[in-house]
């Protein structure tokens, strides 16, 4: 978190986060909760950012803000799917964003719950997500959006380029895996796969269904307050959520192809061992017989008083081993 994320968030009141004046003379100017209750639609655009856990926030959105009693419950669910749902004029919109807050894993992905009307946007949050402080930040100095639609296409700017280093990462990881496959052991490299796989297939969870969210709502018509150039960029933000889904898909097959050639290498690594047991065996077997034959505590054991037999037994036992050996060769057994 940036020292100007931090001072964004240090002065919150209890669960409201922050609240700015989006246009006008007052643009940027910073609200508290006794003007967020008294706000209405003839003092400009406004963006409420709200802690969902917070029970103030919570009750000023059932009973003062307005929004329709099923609409607040689908923005504090505590489980969601990215999807958007358009009613009374205005957008309920849940997506999800990669979650690079310290110490947390990026397929765990957080919550963006936002609705949005023509001149108020209330988002509310669980966790941090710097693409909110981002725009934020922006507001503060002075350049950022002016107006609902253009503050939704910079939040879902952040979302969507926050998920490219991820999406980087995880190839470089899945490339080096590939090549790791016959000169590391396989273990690690199984081990490794099986992290890059899951973090694939929670990463797609989220993002196959965004990606039709923002496909549907770039169509939306019942929208007045969205331009033709806006429209345009969210046709752009669900054209780039398509292909990072179509990129995890190309990075779920190669792991799968991945793992396949981990299971046949360790597969033709134990095939050369058993191979090799299976010619020692062979040499060995015919030798084994000899010597335990020759090893029966039974008399008549021919050479049994003589001093050099047992270096006689040996050098024959040598000649029938090299036979034996030789023949496997010529037959091309190894």
């Amino acid at each position: 978190m940036s020292n100007d994320s931090q001072g964004i968030e240090s002065d919150h009141e209890g669960g409201l986060r922050w609240a700015y004046v989006l246009d006008g003379a007052r643009a940027g100017e910073r609200l508290g909760w006794d003007e967020v209750r008294s706000w209405n639609t003839t003092k400009g655009r406004v963006w409420i950012h709200l802690d969902r856990g917070a029970e103030d926030a919570q009750a000023w959105l059932r009973t003062g803000s307005g929004v329709d009693a099923a609409l607040c419950e689908a923005l504090l669910a505590e489980e969601t799917r990215p999807r958007h749902f358009v009613a009374e004029g205005g957008l309920l919109l849940i997506l999800r964003a990669v979650n690079l807050n310290p110490g947390a894993e990026p397929d765990d992905m957080i919550a963006v719950r936002i609705w949005a009307e023509e001149r108020r946007v209330i988002s509310l949050r669980q966790r941090r997500l710097r693409s909110t402080y981002d725009a934020a930040d922006e507001i503060e100095r002075g350049r950022g959006p002016r107006d609902v639609p253009n503050l939704l296409i910079r939040l879902l700017d952040g979302i969507s380029q926050r998920m490219e280093p991820v999406l980087e990462n995880l190839e470089l990881l899945n490339d080096g895996l590939e090549e790791g496959v016959t000169t590391r052991p396989p273990r690690e490299v199984r081990q490794e796969l099986a992290e890059v796989r899951r973090q694939l297939i929670a990463l797609r969870r989220y993002l196959a269904p965004q990606r039709l969210a923002l496909a549907s709502l770039a169509a939306e018509q019942q929208l007045p307050w969205l331009t033709s150039d806006q429209r345009l960029h969210l046709r752009e933000y669900a054209d780039r959520t398509a292909r990072q889904v179509e990129e995890l898909e190309l990075l779920r097959e190669q792991a799968a192809v991945t793992k396949d050639e981990l299971a046949n290498h360790v597969a033709e690594q134990l095939n050369a061992r058993m191979y090799l047991l299976a010619i020692v065996t062979t040499v060995f077997l015919p030798l084994g017989l000899l010597t335990g034959l020759l090893g029966i505590n039974v008399g008549g054991m021919p050479g049994a008083q003589d001093p050099r037999a047992f270096w006689l037994v040996c050098g024959i036992l040598a000649a029938v081993g090299g036979a034996i050996a030789a023949l496997l060769r010529w037959l091309r057994w190894y």
